[in-house]
């Protein structure tokens, strides 16, 4: 017996699946392993709606952020200034600055102005409504997945959905606290803004209707701390979260966590040109619609930097800290389906695919000793090797086993199989013909090489376009077949093939290729 290059190449896949397979097997803590699905080890199921609407509010007030930023900076005088659903209008009192307005509002990207007799209207064209929309939907599959990954759960699953929804799996949930503050950190919008309060009124805000604040420009806010208190703000912000770069968790002088967070060069610029014409008046830091602290202003701020207060825990303040840090939501997210699915219930799908795949791989290796006797055990060495780097590879790659995912494995265990039992026949022809062992392996091999290469080239391809064009479940089982094909490549074609190599000599001296391969050889 000699040893060739496809037996070394078999003992070293062998060693290989063997390492990285055993902490998959035996869950260890050290080692990478592969990662159970929601299917098998229980979770939560969501399907969430995008109101992308709103995206397109958001951007309109964003418009009008902007303008009031660059007339106070560049002492340009105008009135009425408002944002509404659709467009943003105002009016400019000194017609000597229409040249600067308009090359201004030039600037701003997906947008149509109307100017009549210095009344400015500025609208958001359709296509950059649509274009908006679609992003909204974009932005808040990211930032969901940021912040899933800041969370510490192992492979959420986060996928849009038709037009407007998004699919998210949390594997690994199992207490109603764990799916609750889940859910919370998904759907919370983190929307930050920073916004001047109305001194001149404030005092009424109490006797004040939405309406008539929307008639001075502002907006009736309530307190994040003091359910009872209202605070009356300029509806326009000075800056929102956009600019927000960082976010980290703090403690004040009473040791109680706090959220320090960082602006941009825009922001930190605008920031400090407020604070610096508003001493002696309040500032309402803004998050999610509600006031968290409205601090008295009493020097330019620069740098910057600011704070959030408010009555956390330390877990409260960790997740506001990421929602910040991962980026507001554009749009709003609503809950449209919830489904969570037990430990139980995944415990039981790995029991009956643990029993589909060895009640599978039993029959197999049975069949193929019974019927191909010792040639059946050499495909059987090769099957086990395919299972091994099947679960080696998935591991190495932090890959996620679903449902689909086990049925992959259990395909693929017929279809590598199969490779060897066309092999098998292909060299029973040969030696039923009178032929040599020596040439009923080699052209045995040669003979099912077409075969097997073309239908495992197939497969490839739909597995790949199953994996491309499907979600979830379906990209699990496109995974396992994938890794599957190629992997048999290897042990049930070039390392059978490399054993009959080493023991061609031995099977032609023992004469009994009955023994081997289930055939007599013809005379």
């Amino acid at each position: 017996m000699k040893l060739n290059y496809r037996v070394v190449l078999l003992i070293i896949a062998t060693v290989f699946g063997l390492v990285f397979s055993i902490p998959s097997f035996t869950q260890s803590s050290e080692g990478k392993k592969i990662t159970l699905g929601l299917d098998l080890q229980g979770g939560l199921h969501m399907l969430l709606g995008v109101k992308t609407e709103e995206a397109v509010n958001s951007q309109i007030k964003s418009i009008a952020s902007g303008i009031k930023h660059f007339t106070e900076r560049n002492d340009i005088l105008i009135e009425g200034l408002s944002a509404g659903e659709d467009k943003v209008v105002f009016e400019l009192l000194d017609s000597d600055d229409a040249t600067v307005m308009d090359e201004q509002l030039k600037t701003i990207e997906g947008t149509v102005v109307h100017a009549t007799e210095g009344k400015y209207s500025v609208s958001l064209t359709p296509a950059a409504v649509e274009k908006l929309k679609l992003q909204a939907v974009d932005q808040a599959i990211e930032t969901i997945r940021n912040r899933l990954d800041q969370f510490g759960l192992a492979e959420p699953t986060v996928a849009k959905q038709g037009i407007d929804k998004i699919l998210v799996e949390l594997p690994g949930i199992k207490t109603p606290e764990e799916e609750q503050r889940a859910r919370e950190l998904i759907s919370r919008a983190a929307k930050l803004e920073l916004m001047a309060v109305d001194e001149d009124r404030s005092m009424r805000v109490n006797e004040m209707s939405e309406g008539e604040a929307l008639s001075y420009g502002d907006k009736i806010l309530e307190d994040a701390l003091q359910p009872n208190v209202k605070h009356l703000v300029n509806e326009i912000p000075i800056l929102d979260g956009t600019m927000l770069t960082d976010a980290q968790v703090g403690y004040d002088q009473n040791n109680r966590p706090v959220i320090n967070f960082s602006l941009n060069a825009q922001g930190a610029q605008i920031f400090g040109d407020f604070t610096g014409k508003s001493v002696g008046k309040r500032l309402a830091i803004v998050l999610d619609g509600k006031v968290y602290s409205a601090p008295v202003i009493n020097e330019r701020i620069g740098g910057g930097s600011g704070q959030i207060s408010g009555n956390y825990t330390t877990a409260e303040a960790n997740d506001l800290a990421i929602a910040l840090r991962s980026g507001a939501l554009l749009a709003p997210i609503y809950m449209m389906e919830k489904r969570s699915v037990g430990p139980s219930l995944g415990a039981d799908s790995i029991k009956a695919s643990m029993v589909a795949l060895i009640s599978g791989f039993g029959l197999v290796v049975l069949f193929m000793m019974v019927y191909y006797r010792r040639a059946g055990v050499i495909a059987n060495i090769a099957l086990l090797v395919n299972i091994l780097l099947i679960v080696a590879v998935m591991a190495l790659f932090g890959a996620t086993l679903t449902l689909p995912g086990m049925a992959g494995i259990v395909l693929t265990v017929g279809m590598a199989v199969d490779s060897n039992v066309i092999i098998n026949e292909r060299i029973r022809e040969i030696l039923a013909e009178g032929s040599s062992v020596k040439r009923a392996i080699e052209v045995g091999y040669e003979n099912a090489m077409r075969a097997i290469t073309d239908s495992n080239v197939t497969t490839l391809i739909a597995a790949v376009a199953l994996y491309v064009y499907g979600t979830g479940a379906i990209k699990g089982f496109a995974i396992t077949i994938s890794i599957g094909i190629l992997a048999s490549m290897l042990t049930a074609i070039l390392g059978t093939h490399g054993i009959y190599l080493m023991l061609q000599d031995r099977i032609e001296k023992s004469k009994d290729t009955a023994k081997w391969f289930g055939v007599k050889r013809s005379k």
